[in-house]
Parts: C-alpha cells; structure tokens; sequence
C-alpha cells in the first residue's frame, strides 16, 4: 500500500473526529487520494455514477424505509403489539417477551434495527414502565437487544448492502437470516424470563381465550405484509427490489385505506421523512463506491490475502479473527460504513478460504448488528436511553446480560453453518 493511501485514510479518520458524516469523509479522502496520485478526478463521479445506477438492488432500501416509517406512523404497530401480547403476554416477564415477539414479527416489515425501536419500541417501552412495572433502564436495554433481530430477519437493508459488495443472492441471504433470527430471539426471552424470576417482574393479565380470534383478526392485514414479501420473492413473482415496491404499497393502501390511520398530510410528512433517511444512507453509499475504487486499485483485498496465508489461518481462525474485528469495530463505527468500506476488503479472503458467502454475510451482519448495541457508541444505546431519559450506563448495565447471550448465539451461527444454510439449501441453494 502506498504513502497516497496511507494519506486518504488519515483523512478519513480526521474527517470524522472533526465531525463530518462518515460518507463524506470518504468522499474527501479519495478525491484527496486522485489528486496526490495525478489523477483524473472526474474517475469519482464515473465510480459514483456506475455503482449507483448499475445497481437495481439498491432501489429497495429507500421502499423498505417507507414501509416502516407508515408502520410506525399508523396503527399496524398498535394492532401488532396487541397480538404479541396475546400471544405471551400471559407469561412472568411477559411484556419483555411481548418485546421481543414483537421484533420478530416487525422485523419481517422494517428491515430496520433503528425503526424498530423508535417505531414498535417506543409502543412497548411505554407499556412496560407504566405503572412501574418494569424500570425504565430494563425496558431500554431489552428493547435495544430485539431491535437487533430487525435486520437479520428479512426484509433487511444491511443484506442488500451486503448483496451489493458482493454480488450474493438477496434472495438466499434473506433465507439464510430467518434461522439466527428466530435463534437470537429464543436466547432474548430465555435471559428476560431469568431477569423476570431474579426481579419479580409482575405476570400481566391473559388475554381470554375468546377474545384471541378477534385480536389476530385485528392484526391479519399487518401480518400479512411479511408473508406478501417472502411468497413475492420465493414464488418466484417478484424480485426482492420490487417486492419492497410491493410491501411499500401494500403499507400505504393498509394505512391509508384499510385502516384510515394516516391521513394524506401524515402520510406527506412520512415521505418526506423516508426521504431524509434514505438520502443519509445514499450518500454513505456513494463514499464507499469511490473510496472501494481506491482500495481496489491499492490491492488492499490481496495484501491481506496475503498476509491471512502467512498466518496460516484457517476457516475457523479466519472467522474468528473477523468476528473479533467486526465487534470491536461495531463499538466505533456505524453498521453500514462497516458493511461497504470493511467487508469488501474480507471477502475475497473468505472465498478462498472456502467460506460460504451466504453464511459469512449472514455472520457479517449479525455482528454489525450487535455492534449497534455494543458500549461504548452503539446508536441503539443512545436511541432507547433518549426514549426512556434514563442515564446510558443505566440501560448498559441492564444490556449486558443480553449482549453476552447473543454473543453466544453469534459463536453459534458463526461455526454451525447449518444454522444460517438449511432454508436456503431447502430452496435449491448450492445446486
């Protein structure tokens, strides 16, 4: 690697301490990195201009992030959160598992882990510190813990970045991420049902049998989004991007027809919103395109090839070095800047160590995602503990339990392949 790419990434680290969004400060450092090298520097915008408009897949973050933004602006979360509580409500420490079910079935809309807990999040944290139930900190810190499960389960926005660095079927990573999902979510209820006995967290009044059909009824026409996106794209009608236009649609009729909990100035305002979130994402996007054209033409992936073989590094060492790397780095950096300036680097190591790229970016993202949550920047942090106005050390030291069983969960997924590869070889994958 030369001294011009030492200088861009200099300038990349001095960028962000100052203060500028992470997708600018690539930006800088490889128009930087052009300039010292007598460069073209109209190569950025061919770089940007390629990445952004040869790649159809990424049409489906800005309709995911509509989708869940009318989830959270109308009345499917209310309906979804009184079908979970339903479900097992009934049980001590019910609210908690009501949290964590009601991830699992969000998830299957948002594709989020940040809209989950501002949208379904906010619904539970309210309902689990009324009456003190449930101490703000705790209700935070297990809110925080299920809002990771939102990308891993699909629809997620995290496997399509993940598809796009590295040309894997969206399709089969969505399969792939059903598994360590529903894994995550058992090991978060097991801990909650702990914390529940170890407190006295109150056992919450069941739901009569005879009201049940009536409050899954009530719940149907949300419910059905997920099943609408995963018969689209494995039926084989749709797919993935325009099963995202379809769970957009399908949201905005529900909210705006159906139901008639959004009225046109809200749902106004909810575009506008989507707009902002996804032009956040697109220009982290648009950095990484061009600053990967820098990597690319230092041969950063094969130095460190290079250097994984003098090492003598395994499958198994390869992993668990790249599951050491990406937690600690989830602590520092966002989920996104992760997945397309660092992950493209691993890949072609991960190739040919004989690893399989389904399961390495299902393991990618699930460790990024845990990063989220991760002391002592992980944005859930500071999103639940602004919900609930409690002190952050407060809410980590709540979190810790969960951290440390979905770190477990995470070994699992990492060195059990089968975990994450058996729906997706059930639909055909690798043959």
């Amino acid at each position: 690697m030369s001294w011009e790419f030492s200088v861009a990434v200099a300038a990349i680290v001095v960028m962000a301490v100052v203060g500028l969004p992470i997708g600018h400060a690539m930006l800088g450092a490889s128009l930087l990195y052009l300039l010292v090298e007598g460069q073209d520097m109209g190569i950025a915008a061919e770089q940007l201009l390629r990445g952004l408009y040869g790649s159809y897949v990424l049409l489906a973050i800005p309709l995911f992030i509509f989708a869940a933004d009318l989830m959270n602006v109308g009345s499917l979360s209310d309906r979804l959160l009184d079908f979970c509580r339903a479900l097992v409500g009934r049980f001590r420490g019910g609210l908690g598992h009501v949290n964590v079910v009601s991830s699992l079935i969000f998830s299957g809309m948002s594709g989020s882990a940040i809209a989950d807990a501002v949208g379904m999040g906010r619904i539970i944290i309210n309902l689990m510190t009324k009456d003190g139930k449930y101490p703000a900190a705790y209700a935070g810190a297990i809110t925080a813990a299920s809002a990771i499960i939102g990308p891993i389960i699909p629809p997620s926005i995290p496997m399509v970045l993940y598809a796009l660095v590295s040309d894997t079927s969206i399709g089969f990573l969505f399969l792939g991420g059903v598994g360590p999902g529903l894994i995550l979510g058992v090991l978060l209820m097991v801990v909650n049902a702990a914390m529940a006995r170890r407190y006295g967290f109150p056992v919450e009044e069941p739901t009569p049998l005879r009201d049940l059909p009536r409050v899954t009824l009530r719940a149907v026409p949300a419910l059905l989004m997920p099943v609408i996106l995963l018969v689209g794209i494995y039926g084989g009608v749709t797919t993935p991007t325009e099963a995202a236009a379809l769970a957009a649609l399908y949201a905005f009729l529900v909210s705006t027809v159906f139901y008639r909990s959004v009225s046109l100035r809200q749902a106004y305002e909810t575009v506008r919103q989507s707009a902002k979130s996804t032009a956040s994402v697109g220009i982290l996007i648009a950095g990484a395109l061009v600053f990967n054209y820098v990597v690319t033409v230092e041969q950063v992936p094969n130095s460190i090839r290079a250097a994984m073989a003098g090492y003598d590094l395994g499958p198994v060492g390869f992993l668990l070095l790249v599951n050491a790397m990406l937690l600690v780095l989830g602590c520092l950096l966002e989920a996104n800047a992760i997945l397309l300036v660092i992950v493209p680097i691993l890949i072609p190591t991960a190739v040919s160590l004989g690893i399989d790229p389904v399961h390495f970016g299902v393991v990618v993202v699930v460790n990024t995602m845990i990063g989220l949550a991760t002391p002592p920047y992980g944005l859930l942090l500071f999103v639940v503990s602004g919900i609930t106005r409690t002190p952050i050390g407060q809410t980590i030291r709540h979190l810790l339990p969960f951290l440390a069983i979905m770190i477990v969960g995470l070994g699992l997924i990492t060195f059990v392949p089968g975990t994450v590869l058996w729906l997706p070889r059930l639909y055909g994958y690798g043959n």
